[in-house]
């Protein structure tokens, strides 16, 4: 459990579940009614952002996205939600999960729009990398989310690679 990361002298922390929930109005969207894209992706990198830092405490900055789909478009008036926890840890670095969910606010009808992989680094003031604290990893699903995360790690690493 808890991959090749067993340094004993970093502290160990709990993920924790950052939410973020908006109304889509119309300077949200774009000539079909939804959201635009990018739109949806600034949420994400931002509460995927505020999900690093609590969990770290220190600075953050976005390194890389894993690729992203969008399954379900996201309507004008509806309310999105965006749902961000640290999935794994590096020595320096953190990949955090993002669930982007739709409700139609009459009905409460909820839909997972897309999921996507962010890659924060933790940085001192100077802009230089800086250790990060060990997730602590306990359930079978935190287990899942980890490993899920050595998989990103490889996909980046045979990238950085080419």
């Amino acid at each position: 459990m808890k991959g090749e990361y067993t340094d004993v002298t970093r502290a160990t922390r709990p993920a924790v579940k950052v939410i973020t929930t908006e109304h889509v109005l119309p300077g949200d969207t774009n000539t079909h009614g939804t959201m635009f894209g990018g739109n949806v992706l600034a949420l994400m990198d931002k509460t995927a952002a505020i999900s690093a830092l609590r969990f770290c405490r220190q600075l953050v900055v976005t390194a890389s996205t894993e690729r992203i789909d969008f399954r379900t478009p996201i309507r004008l008036g509806d309310i999105v939600e965006a749902q961000a926890w640290v999935i794994h840890t590096g020595r320096t670095s953190m990949i955090v999960r993002i669930d982007i969910w739709d409700e139609r606010p009459l009905s409460g009808e909820r839909e997972l729009c897309t999921t996507g992989y962010y890659i924060f680094v933790s940085v001192d003031d100077q802009g230089r990398p800086r250790e990060v604290p060990r997730l602590d990893v306990q359930t079978a699903e935190e287990e899942a989310d980890w490993q899920r995360g050595e998989e990103i790690r490889a996909d980046i690493k045979a990238r950085q690679a080419l």
